[in-house]
Protein backbone atom coordinates (compact mmCIF):
# COMPACT_ATOMS: atom_id res chain seq x y z
CA UNK A 1 0.00 0.00 0.00
CA UNK A 2 1.57 3.64 -0.77
CA UNK A 3 0.73 6.23 1.86
CA UNK A 4 1.05 9.04 -0.16
CA UNK A 5 -2.28 10.18 -0.02
CA UNK A 6 -3.51 11.43 2.99
CA UNK A 7 -3.54 8.45 4.63
CA UNK A 8 -6.11 8.02 8.18
CA UNK A 9 -3.48 6.66 10.44
CA UNK A 10 -3.48 5.32 13.76
CA UNK A 11 -0.34 5.21 16.05
CA UNK A 12 0.18 3.72 19.42
CA UNK A 13 3.02 4.26 21.89
CA UNK A 14 2.95 8.41 20.37
CA UNK A 15 4.38 10.31 23.60
CA UNK A 16 7.51 10.50 22.12
CA UNK A 17 10.66 8.40 20.36
CA UNK A 18 9.97 6.59 17.41
CA UNK A 19 6.09 6.73 18.28
CA UNK A 20 6.24 10.37 17.65
CA UNK A 21 8.59 10.65 14.75
CA UNK A 22 6.11 8.25 13.18
CA UNK A 23 3.63 10.70 13.94
CA UNK A 24 5.52 13.39 12.52
CA UNK A 25 6.68 11.66 8.73
CA UNK A 26 3.03 10.74 8.53
CA UNK A 27 1.87 14.76 9.16
CA UNK A 28 4.67 15.13 6.22
CA UNK A 29 1.79 13.09 4.28
CA UNK A 30 -0.72 15.08 5.41
CA UNK A 31 -1.96 12.44 7.24
CA UNK A 32 -5.04 12.10 10.00
CA UNK A 33 -4.19 10.75 12.86
CA UNK A 34 -5.08 9.11 16.03
CA UNK A 35 -2.72 9.44 18.29
CA UNK A 36 -2.41 7.87 21.21
CA UNK A 37 -0.71 6.43 24.86
CA UNK A 38 -0.60 6.06 27.78
CA UNK A 39 0.42 9.37 28.69
CA UNK A 40 -2.39 11.25 27.27
CA UNK A 41 -0.18 14.65 27.67
CA UNK A 42 2.40 13.49 26.36
CA UNK A 43 0.30 12.25 23.09
CA UNK A 44 -1.58 15.64 23.33
CA UNK A 45 2.36 17.20 22.82
CA UNK A 46 3.29 14.85 19.59
CA UNK A 47 -0.75 16.09 18.40
CA UNK A 48 -0.41 19.50 18.40
CA UNK A 49 3.38 18.95 16.48
CA UNK A 50 1.16 16.86 14.19
CA UNK A 51 -0.82 19.68 13.31
CA UNK A 52 1.97 21.86 12.69
CA UNK A 53 3.65 19.52 10.33
CA UNK A 54 0.83 19.32 8.18
CA UNK A 55 -1.40 16.51 9.67
CA UNK A 56 -4.75 16.31 11.60
CA UNK A 57 -4.56 14.79 15.28
CA UNK A 58 -6.85 13.38 17.52
CA UNK A 59 -5.91 12.18 21.04
CA UNK A 60 -7.08 9.38 23.19
CA UNK A 61 -5.16 7.39 26.31
CA UNK A 62 -4.72 4.32 25.49
CA UNK A 63 -3.15 1.09 27.38
CA UNK A 64 -2.54 -1.24 24.81
CA UNK A 65 -2.36 -3.97 27.16
CA UNK A 66 -6.33 -3.65 27.69
CA UNK A 67 -7.93 -5.30 24.83
CA UNK A 68 -11.34 -2.37 24.79
CA UNK A 69 -8.65 0.23 24.79
CA UNK A 70 -7.48 -0.60 21.77
CA UNK A 71 -10.78 -0.90 20.06
CA UNK A 72 -11.47 2.09 21.58
CA UNK A 73 -9.10 3.75 19.01
CA UNK A 74 -10.41 1.65 16.26
CA UNK A 75 -13.93 3.16 17.05
CA UNK A 76 -12.43 6.76 17.26
CA UNK A 77 -11.15 6.61 13.73
CA UNK A 78 -14.13 4.99 12.34
CA UNK A 79 -16.48 8.46 13.85
CA UNK A 80 -13.63 10.33 13.21
CA UNK A 81 -12.00 9.70 10.09
CA UNK A 82 -14.37 7.38 8.40
CA UNK A 83 -11.98 4.45 9.37
CA UNK A 84 -8.36 3.92 8.79
CA UNK A 85 -5.80 3.18 6.40
CA UNK A 86 -2.85 2.35 8.17
CA UNK A 87 -2.28 1.26 12.14
CA UNK A 88 1.15 1.45 13.62
CA UNK A 89 1.56 -1.12 16.73
CA UNK A 90 4.66 0.83 18.30
CA UNK A 91 3.71 0.82 21.83
CA UNK A 92 6.83 -0.76 24.19
CA UNK A 93 8.52 -1.72 27.06
CA UNK A 94 11.68 -3.57 27.82
CA UNK A 95 12.80 -5.81 31.05
CA UNK A 96 16.15 -7.11 30.82
CA UNK A 97 17.96 -9.66 33.10
CA UNK A 98 18.66 -13.72 32.97
CA UNK A 99 15.79 -16.04 33.00
CA UNK A 100 15.36 -17.18 36.71
CA UNK A 101 16.40 -13.47 38.06
CA UNK A 102 13.70 -11.19 36.10
CA UNK A 103 10.29 -11.77 38.47
CA UNK A 104 7.34 -13.19 36.87
CA UNK A 105 5.83 -9.87 37.13
CA UNK A 106 7.96 -8.47 34.65
CA UNK A 107 7.17 -11.31 32.46
CA UNK A 108 3.78 -10.69 32.72
CA UNK A 109 3.48 -6.65 31.79
CA UNK A 110 6.41 -6.60 28.92
CA UNK A 111 4.15 -9.37 27.41
CA UNK A 112 0.96 -7.28 28.16
CA UNK A 113 2.59 -4.21 26.12
CA UNK A 114 4.62 -5.72 23.96
CA UNK A 115 3.20 -8.86 22.82
CA UNK A 116 -0.35 -8.74 23.44
CA UNK A 117 -0.42 -5.29 22.94
CA UNK A 118 0.11 -5.79 19.11
CA UNK A 119 -2.45 -8.86 19.20
CA UNK A 120 -4.92 -5.85 20.33
CA UNK A 121 -3.71 -3.93 17.32
CA UNK A 122 -4.32 -6.23 15.04
CA UNK A 123 -7.71 -8.07 16.81
CA UNK A 124 -9.55 -4.89 15.92
CA UNK A 125 -8.22 -3.68 12.74
CA UNK A 126 -7.48 -6.38 11.01
CA UNK A 127 -11.89 -7.44 10.46
CA UNK A 128 -12.02 -3.53 9.17
CA UNK A 129 -8.95 -4.01 6.60
CA UNK A 130 -10.61 -6.63 5.70
CA UNK A 131 -13.70 -5.22 5.03
CA UNK A 132 -13.03 -2.65 3.25
CA UNK A 133 -10.23 -4.60 1.33
CA UNK A 134 -7.32 -2.24 1.83
CA UNK A 135 -5.05 -0.74 4.56
CA UNK A 136 -1.33 -1.41 5.77
CA UNK A 137 -0.39 -2.76 9.68
CA UNK A 138 2.96 -1.57 10.68
CA UNK A 139 4.19 -3.96 13.52
CA UNK A 140 7.06 -2.70 15.65
CA UNK A 141 9.50 -5.45 16.58
CA UNK A 142 12.95 -5.23 17.08
CA UNK A 143 16.33 -6.73 15.93
CA UNK A 144 16.44 -8.19 19.41
CA UNK A 145 13.19 -10.49 17.74
CA UNK A 146 15.46 -11.96 15.16
CA UNK A 147 19.07 -11.93 17.21
CA UNK A 148 17.76 -13.33 20.81
CA UNK A 149 20.72 -10.86 22.66
CA UNK A 150 21.84 -12.67 25.90
CA UNK A 151 20.32 -11.46 29.33
CA UNK A 152 17.16 -9.54 27.82
CA UNK A 153 15.37 -12.77 27.39
CA UNK A 154 11.57 -11.22 28.13
CA UNK A 155 12.33 -8.26 25.47
CA UNK A 156 13.55 -11.00 23.05
CA UNK A 157 10.58 -13.22 23.48
CA UNK A 158 7.95 -10.56 22.99
CA UNK A 159 9.40 -9.19 19.72
CA UNK A 160 10.08 -13.10 18.58
CA UNK A 161 6.55 -12.96 18.95
CA UNK A 162 5.71 -9.63 16.83
CA UNK A 163 7.55 -11.16 14.18
CA UNK A 164 5.97 -14.13 13.90
CA UNK A 165 2.42 -12.72 14.32
CA UNK A 166 3.25 -10.18 11.29
CA UNK A 167 4.82 -13.12 9.39
CA UNK A 168 1.37 -15.06 9.52
CA UNK A 169 -0.41 -11.72 9.03
CA UNK A 170 1.35 -11.53 5.92
CA UNK A 171 0.40 -14.78 4.43
CA UNK A 172 -3.19 -14.12 5.55
CA UNK A 173 -3.96 -10.21 4.61
CA UNK A 174 -1.65 -10.11 1.19
CA UNK A 175 -4.41 -11.75 -0.93
CA UNK A 176 -7.05 -9.78 0.70
CA UNK A 177 -5.23 -6.54 -0.34
CA UNK A 178 -4.59 -5.60 3.28
CA UNK A 179 -0.08 -5.08 3.53
CA UNK A 180 1.54 -6.29 6.61
CA UNK A 181 5.41 -4.43 7.66
CA UNK A 182 7.30 -5.26 10.81
CA UNK A 183 10.19 -3.03 11.72
CA UNK A 184 13.52 -4.44 13.41
CA UNK A 185 15.69 -1.62 14.48
CA UNK A 186 18.72 -1.91 16.70
CA UNK A 187 19.66 0.92 18.82
CA UNK A 188 18.22 4.50 18.72
CA UNK A 189 17.79 7.21 21.26
CA UNK A 190 13.97 6.73 22.74
CA UNK A 191 12.07 6.46 25.82
CA UNK A 192 12.09 3.14 26.43
CA UNK A 193 14.74 2.88 28.41
CA UNK A 194 13.43 5.54 31.20
CA UNK A 195 10.73 3.00 32.24
CA UNK A 196 13.07 -0.23 31.58
CA UNK A 197 13.01 -2.86 34.60
CA UNK A 198 16.38 -4.43 34.62
CA UNK A 199 17.72 -7.45 36.69
CA UNK A 200 21.08 -9.20 37.22
CA UNK A 201 23.13 -7.30 34.46
CA UNK A 202 23.61 -3.79 36.33
CA UNK A 203 25.98 -2.05 32.90
CA UNK A 204 22.88 -3.00 30.79
CA UNK A 205 21.54 0.34 31.08
CA UNK A 206 24.70 1.85 30.47
CA UNK A 207 25.54 -0.07 27.27
CA UNK A 208 21.94 0.35 26.03
CA UNK A 209 22.17 4.70 26.64
CA UNK A 210 25.46 4.54 24.99
CA UNK A 211 24.91 2.37 21.85
CA UNK A 212 21.29 4.46 21.49
CA UNK A 213 23.61 8.07 21.82
CA UNK A 214 26.37 6.60 19.04
CA UNK A 215 23.61 5.63 16.63
CA UNK A 216 24.48 7.15 13.04
CA UNK A 217 20.20 5.96 12.30
CA UNK A 218 17.65 7.78 14.64
CA UNK A 219 13.72 8.27 15.03
CA UNK A 220 12.93 10.13 12.39
CA UNK A 221 15.27 8.54 9.98
CA UNK A 222 13.85 4.90 11.37
CA UNK A 223 10.17 6.49 10.77
CA UNK A 224 10.80 7.52 7.10
CA UNK A 225 12.70 4.14 6.11
CA UNK A 226 9.91 2.17 7.82
CA UNK A 227 7.49 4.37 5.88
CA UNK A 228 9.32 3.80 2.66
CA UNK A 229 9.21 0.18 3.29
CA UNK A 230 5.39 0.30 4.19
CA UNK A 231 5.30 1.92 0.63
CA UNK A 232 6.98 -0.71 -1.37
CA UNK A 233 4.81 -3.49 0.68
CA UNK A 234 7.90 -4.86 1.97
CA UNK A 235 7.37 -7.51 5.13
CA UNK A 236 10.61 -6.83 6.71
CA UNK A 237 12.24 -3.93 7.56
CA UNK A 238 15.61 -3.59 9.53
CA UNK A 239 16.81 -0.16 8.70
CA UNK A 240 20.49 -0.66 10.23
CA UNK A 241 23.19 -1.96 9.08
CA UNK A 242 24.50 -3.89 12.09
CA UNK A 243 21.00 -5.62 12.70
CA UNK A 244 21.55 -6.30 8.66
CA UNK A 245 24.94 -8.08 9.17
CA UNK A 246 24.18 -10.16 12.32
CA UNK A 247 20.99 -11.44 10.59
CA UNK A 248 22.68 -12.40 7.54
CA UNK A 249 25.48 -13.93 9.90
CA UNK A 250 22.63 -16.16 12.10
CA UNK A 251 21.40 -16.82 8.84
CA UNK A 252 24.28 -18.57 7.58
CA UNK A 253 25.27 -20.59 10.21
CA UNK A 254 22.63 -20.24 12.96
CA UNK A 255 24.63 -22.53 16.14
CA UNK A 256 27.96 -21.14 15.24
CA UNK A 257 26.66 -17.58 15.81
CA UNK A 258 25.17 -18.28 19.01
CA UNK A 259 28.22 -20.83 20.24
CA UNK A 260 30.77 -17.91 18.80
CA UNK A 261 29.66 -14.69 17.42
CA UNK A 262 27.39 -13.84 20.24
CA UNK A 263 29.13 -14.22 23.19
CA UNK A 264 32.26 -12.37 21.32
CA UNK A 265 29.85 -9.70 20.87
CA UNK A 266 28.27 -9.81 23.92
CA UNK A 267 31.69 -9.29 25.59
CA UNK A 268 33.35 -6.41 23.46
CA UNK A 269 29.75 -4.40 24.55
CA UNK A 270 30.80 -4.97 28.43
CA UNK A 271 34.72 -3.87 27.40
CA UNK A 272 32.75 -0.81 26.19
CA UNK A 273 31.17 0.10 29.03
CA UNK A 274 34.19 -0.83 31.14
CA UNK A 275 36.37 2.12 29.72
CA UNK A 276 33.54 4.30 30.43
Amino acid sequence: MTLTSRPRAVVTGAAGGLGRALCLALAGRHADLVVSDVNLTRAEETAQLVVRAGGTARTLACDVAKPEQVEALAQLADSELGGADFVVNNAGVAVAGMVGDVPLDDWAWIFGVNLWGVIHGCHSFVPRFKRQGRGHILNVASAAGLLSPPEMAPYNVTKAGVISLSETLFSELRPLGVGVTVLCPTYFQTDIINSARTHSFSEAQGNAERLMKNSKIQAPDVAQLALAACDKDQLYCVPMMDGKLARGLKGLAPETFYRRIMPTMFAAMRKLQARG
